[in-house]
């Protein structure tokens, strides 16, 4: 399990930068640069948990791939040149956890309905191999509700040639849960499937965020249903390498979202484990 208070703070900006920036990630113990496609903060899911504000607008509203691919370029060569530890937000990062990790496609949105994100997952692989940084992951975090689609279908083939892994949100098991934790018009069904499909594939990470809503967690019905979810997927042949299970780490805009308790993490962690046999981990919420 991990607790630190460097993992709070997730800014999207570094110095200049609109598109690329790095965090210090609790999930994968290091540095993970950060490459945001939905600057205009449009999403086709509105979490009760997200932290992004949506009642402002950004001063970026599109992403310009040019601009990107300096930012990610000149990123990537601070890290591996240690630059961005001298840096006045990364001087006091501990050196074990001085390392990259990742490049993750996240940000202000669902990173895969940008129009081109076949092609921007291209041209980063093309810098991952410049810096010589083979070992180095492409993660995507997504609530994979457009995996159905060409583009996303080429950028995901992209990805498993350099180093890609997925790291698809399922945070409910029930769709009256899914509608009032992810509140959009996607089919959960949709989900389902396009989750299924793609661990048929590759082996995919599933990430599974559990919270408080005017202080009631999810009940015993509803967690047993997820777990169903998950053994469903590697009943059909799909394969789940890890399942993260974690709660609210920063404060979200809802205030009636709260994390859960330590203890009520590990419990679903040892649910999780114990129903599935899928390898679980856990992780903590900040202190209210």
């Amino acid at each position: 399990m991990q607790k630190n208070v460097l993992h709070t703070s997730h800014e999207r900006s570094f110095e200049t930068n609109r598109f690329v920036y790095p965090v210090l990630s609790r999930r994968s113990q290091g540095v993970s640069i950060g490459v945001n496609l939905n600057p205009d903060k449009i999403c086709n899911f509105d979490c009760v948990y997200c932290q992004v504000d949506r009642t402002t607008t950004s001063e970026t509203q599109f992403v310009e791939m040019a601009q990107l691919v300096i930012e990610l370029d000149q990123m990537l060569e601070m890290v591996t040149t240690g630059a961005l530890f001298e840096t006045r937000h990364f001087a006091q990062v501990p050196t074990h956890l001085q390392r990259l990790n990742d490049i993750a496609f996240s940000g202000d949105g669902e990173p895969t309905t940008y129009r081109n994100f076949d092609e921007i997952i291209d041209s980063c692989a093309a810098l991952k191999r410049k810096h010589q940084l083979d070992t180095v992951k492409m993660v995507l975090i997504t609530n994979a509700s457009m995996f159905h689609r060409e583009h996303v279908k080429r950028g995901l083939e992209m990805m498993d040639a350099n180093q890609g892994e997925i790291w698809a949100k399922l945070d409910a098991g029930t769709q009256q849960y899914y509608q009032m934790i992810e509140r959009t018009s996607i089919p959960f069904q949709q989900v389902l499937d396009n989750i299924e499909q793609a661990a048929r594939l590759r082996p995919i990470v599933i990430q599974s965020l559990f919270m408080r809503i005017n202080n009631e967690g999810p009940d015993d019905r509803e967690l047993e249903m997820f777990c169903e979810r998950l053994a469903h997927v590697t009943r059909q042949g799909g394969e789940i390498s890890l399942v993260q299970i974690y709660t609210v780490a920063r404060k979200p805009t809802e205030s009636f979202v709260t994390p859960l308790a330590d203890v009520e993490v590990d419990r679903i962690v040892e649910l999780v484990n114990s129903k599935t046999g899928l390898q679980t981990v856990g992780y903590y919420g900040y202190s209210s």
